[in-house]
């Protein structure tokens, strides 16, 4: 919304919330995510054309177009828990507007959202007999966390999608013209609203895919002593393949990609389809088998024990320039960790708060260090768990100078220089590729 006020100066933007502290936070200049270019931009529209308000209701009255932006998070009960989709704020949002509109609105949807969720939109909002017509759009978006600005601001493709009959294609036309100020129209998509919705699901569960597949085939690459830089810069090389999305890693995290695979999962198990079903599935299952090896080859490289051992994680995001930790390896390798009773110390440029919330139950057994330099002091290793430039250039030799030795380094990332650090005297394990190890 930040990117359209700023683009289109003529155009009044509010946002409205529930929540007053989120609110206050967004008012104050002071976004209360971190993204690398929203406050700039959130600066530069605020109380010119870019508003920010507690009073839904007035702001459903006021507006011609309504952007539904609400979490939709997997399902933890119920017919579907831990596949579905969870949309019970969407459907309070949706009997908000019909609550509070008195004249004609073009509702959007931007969150991701079930294939056909659209029509049920449709269907609360013309529940009532009422003198007020809706069209509902599919509007998803396809932006990245740490590059969000950008991707707004340069989209590959703008996706939207409407009804077939005249009033549709009118509203697909107002919301085209908002974006043709400063999208090339030939990266303006227009569909119908189902595969508006399905494409959404499937863009991130093709990402996801090619993951987990270089992934895969780094434990391969371990086994047969290749290198999986080397292998997926042989396979990227090939046009029909492309370079994006093969970096071998932890494992893929965020907000997203395990979700919208999980509706996906869910989806396709509604229609019969449990073949297709249980292809991606195993998309997530590789992803976890990722993580849980990663973890567990912590432990046999220690000698078979971590019981007492200080570990530092390098990094708690789900990856590097975002401070969101939703589905982060690093939770799932803290926990495992702990369990092993090690000692666990968590340092992260931007994420600490979050690592804070998301392992708090884990007591004392976890600690939160701002300074990597502290966080390694007396530790018997690290690991990489994201991919913070901040981490290629800090001072591996006093890093190692403060470590128990032996001192090991796990790069879940591949983002360090480990022949540098094994001149250093570190044992490196890298993901897909050959241990440096001097033991």
């Amino acid at each position: 919304m930040a990117v359209i006020a700023s683009k289109c100066p003529d155009i009044r933007v509010v946002v409205a919330d529930i929540d007053p502290d989120r609110i206050a936070a967004w008012q104050s200049g002071e976004p209360p995510i971190y993204e690398p270019g929203l406050r700039e931009v959130v600066r530069s529209a605020i109380h010119r054309n870019l508003f920010f308000t507690t009073d839904v209701a007035g702001s459903v009255e006021d507006a011609d177009l309504i952007f539904v932006s609400v979490n939709t998070p997997t399902k933890t009960f119920g017919e579907g828990a831990g596949k579905a989709s969870d949309l019970q704020y969407w459907e309070a949002t949706a009997r908000t507007i019909l609550a509070n509109a008195k004249t004609h609105k073009i509702v959007v949807e931007k969150s991701t959202l079930p294939v056909r969720t659209a029509e049920a939109m449709a269907r609360i909002l013309t529940s009532k007999s009422s003198a007020v017509c809706f069209d509902v759009l599919s509007n998803p978006e396809f932006l990245a966390e740490g590059s969000a600005i950008r991707d707004l601001e340069c989209p590959d493709r703008v996706l939207i999608g409407g009804e077939a009959s005249e009033r549709g294609r009118r509203a697909t036309e107002v919301l085209a013209g908002i974006y043709a100020r400063w999208v090339p129209e030939d990266r303006i998509l227009k569909t119908n609203v189902w595969s508006s919705e399905l494409s959404k699901l499937a863009a991130n569960a093709m990402l996801a895919q090619r993951i987990s597949s270089i992934n895969a085939l780094s434990e391969l690459c371990e086994a047969t002593e290749a290198d999986v830089a080397e292998v997926a810069c042989a396979i990227g090389m090939d046009r029909r393949i492309g370079r994006e999305f093969l970096q071998a890693s932890v494992g893929f995290g965020g907000s997203c990609f395990k979700k919208d695979i999980l509706n996906l999962v869910y989806l396709c198990e509604h229609f019969g389809l449990q073949a297709i079903a249980d292809y991606w599935l195993q998309v997530v299952r590789i992803n976890e088998h990722q993580q849980e090896r990663f973890a567990r080859n912590i432990v046999s490289t220690m000698f078979n024990t971590v019981v007492g051992k200080r570990i530092a994680i390098f990094g708690f995001a789900f990856k590097a320039n975002t401070g969101d930790t939703r589905e982060s390896p690093a939770n799932y390798v803290c926990r495992r960790l702990v369990e092993e009773r090690a000692r666990v110390v968590v340092t992260d440029p931007q994420a600490l708060d979050n690592a804070r919330r998301d392992l708090a139950d884990l007591g004392d057994a976890v600690t939160f260090e701002p300074d990597p330099m502290r966080a390694v002091e007396g530790a018997h290793a690290f690991a990489v768990l994201t991919e913070w430039d901040l981490y290629r250039g800090m001072d591996y030799q006093a890093i190692h100078d403060r470590m128990e030795h032996p001192a090991f380094c796990f790069d879940g990332r591949n983002l360090l220089n480990h022949a540098a650090l094994f001149d250093l005297g570190f044992n490196v394990y890298p993901i897909g590729k050959v241990p440096l190890t001097h033991l």
